[in-house]
């Protein structure tokens, strides 16, 4: 069988996807299928980091803005509208694109994972909270590290959603997500070409810290504001994102602006940290270092030739074309 090519680019926050995926988009006629566990929300746009909307006009991209920040979205939801979503863009005779740093996500959609969560138990996850809120974060992992020690040593203590999600499976399932991964399918059903951007770790730091900045120069602390003016608590999976939960604690008293800050750039670093963990251990990854700048265009060339030699393209690739 002849299988349909789908291209992937993943990193960890900040090293740059966003201008590699839009030179590349271009170049193939891609249409970009986001694989960011918190772009799917409306009304979460600095925090999240989403393309802006000239970045968007000229290369349609999915699964952004598709849910409510009420609303849950599970690594299962993701699965099948990104699935659609391909089937859709090739039908079109258009290759499909994933970018993003949810590394569950993206294993999901290329190896066809087949999950076993058992929906959502509402009153689990409330009485998973007031446990957290009443004894603390790591109280709350200790529970995760019991069943699951494998899931808890790749999750932070301070991501309360995942580690109550990766909880809530157990509880539903019995199964936990480790021993679902271990089941999970090896082979891709693609013609996969997965590129993954990595830099030196020092470097990548600084440029978090400088997203971060922009982003509260862009109205971070506002966006969240609105956010609660609309009813959307900090309970909600959605408000426990990076960027989100340290400014709702900001704005409910329980932090100054500047332990909001501080808070935000170490839990982001360490969430680059746990990014770059998970994607060592996924196969079929060529990675490109980004570490020197002044090799923008000869990245972009190793990057088109990675391409090329996979999907049996033309190789003529120039900056000069991208840029057009």
């Amino acid at each position: 069988m002849d299988r349909k090519k789908l291209l992937v680019l993943l990193g960890p926050t900040a090293v740059g996807k966003t201008f590699f995926s839009q030179q590349l988009a271009k170049q193939y006629d891609c249409e970009i299928i986001s694989a960011d566990s918190m772009q799917v929300y409306r009304q979460m746009d600095i925090g999240t980091a989403k393309a802006s909307t000239a970045e968007m006009a000229h290369i349609p991209h999915h699964l952004i803005d598709i849910c409510e920040p009420s609303q849950s979205f599970s690594v299962s939801d993701y699965q099948l509208l990104a699935t659609q979503a391909i089937q859709d863009i090739q039908q079109r005779g258009k290759l499909p694109f994933i970018v993003g740093g949810t590394g569950l996500y993206i294993q999901s959609v290329c190896y066809e994972y087949e999950f076993t969560e058992g929906g959502a138990d509402e009153a689990f996850r409330l009485e998973m909270r007031q446990y957290a809120e009443q004894y603390g974060a790591e109280a709350l992992i200790e529970k995760l590290r019991l069943v699951d020690p494998e899931t808890a040593q790749r999750l932070h203590h301070n991501d309360q959603r995942r580690v109550i999600r990766a909880l809530e499976v157990i509880h539903l399932t019995g199964i936990t997500m480790t021993e679902q991964l271990k089941l999970q399918k090896r082979t891709t059903p693609y013609n996969l070409c997965m590129i993954g951007l990595t830099m030196d770790r020092a470097q990548l730091y600084a440029r978090i810290e400088q997203r971060i900045d922009l982003m509260l120069e862009q109205g971070l602390v506002e966006e969240v504001r609105q956010l609660m003016d609309l009813g959307f608590t900090e309970s909600m999976s959605a408000m426990q994102g990076l960027g989100y939960k340290e400014m709702v604690a900001y704005h409910l008293g329980k932090s100054s602006y500047d332990e909001a800050v501080y808070l935000l750039k170490r839990d982001t670093r360490h969430y680059a940290k746990r990014q770059l963990s998970w994607f060592r251990r996924m196969k079929d990854i060529t990675w490109i270092d980004l570490t020197d700048s002044e090799k923008l265009s000869e990245n972009l060339n190793v990057i088109h030739d990675i391409i090329a030699g996979k999907f049996m393209v033309s190789n003529e690739y120039t900056l000069k074309q991208c840029e057009s």
